[in-house]
């Protein structure tokens, strides 16, 4: 069920505590750790404690969760004093996405080339 922590979920584990990540910020609703395989000097990944299956799910599930997500990676930014980064949400295989729960990857520390990819 959406909201409802998932067994085998790997992010659903870092957030219950049982799998160890290097945590940044935690707040009632949300958690942000560092990114194990970092794509820039700041990779950070902010996900919401309850579980949804990709950001287009949290949006329309729960979209003040989806709001706390977006404004923590504010706060992640700050915390690393970041003049200028990127916010991703990977959703779905074709994007990138590997982990099965919403989060948003906040990147920054280098130049960040556009398009992606």
């Amino acid at each position: 069920m959406a909201g409802e922590p998932q067994d085998d979920c790997l992010f659903c584990k870092i957030v219950a505590g049982h799998v160890p990540a290097t945590i940044v910020r935690e707040t009632e609703t949300t958690v942000a750790f560092r990114d194990i395989n970092p794509q820039a000097p700041t990779h950070v990944l902010v996900v919401p404690k309850a579980h949804y299956r990709d950001a287009a799910t949290l949006a329309a599930g729960d979209p003040a969760l989806a709001a706390d997500v977006l404004r923590e990676t504010q706060a992640v930014a700050d915390g690393d004093k970041l003049e200028s980064y990127r916010i991703v949400f990977n959703t779905g295989t074709g994007a990138g996405q590997t982990v099965w729960h919403a989060h948003a990857h906040v990147l920054g520390g280098r130049g960040l080339q556009w398009p992606p990819g």
